[in-house]
């Protein structure tokens, strides 16, 4: 990511928890790469349970912070669709 694209993630991600901006973060650095996310595989990467995340990614599809995330599947975990 960008250091500017990083400056207004930083920004916008002042009101999210830090878990949320950990998730955040790490939506935003891989969203270039890929589009579609698993609860489970996100968990895995920063050390959170699936649930963990998914409780946190809906405070993520309901706000402005670079990057829209909406709720995709619920195949064996969630799946997230992120696009930048």
């Amino acid at each position: 990511m960008s250091a500017s694209a990083s400056a207004v993630v930083a920004s916008e991600s002042e009101s999210l928890s830090a878990k949320q901006a950990r998730i955040l973060d790490y939506l935003a650095e891989q969203a270039g790469a890929k589009t579609y996310f698993k609860s489970r595989l996100i968990g895995e990467e920063l050390g959170m349970s699936a649930k963990e995340v998914g409780t946190n990614m809906t405070k993520l599809t309901e706000g402005e912070y670079g990057i829209t995330v909406e709720k995709w599947g619920y195949s064996s975990s969630t799946t997230w669709k992120v696009t930048a």
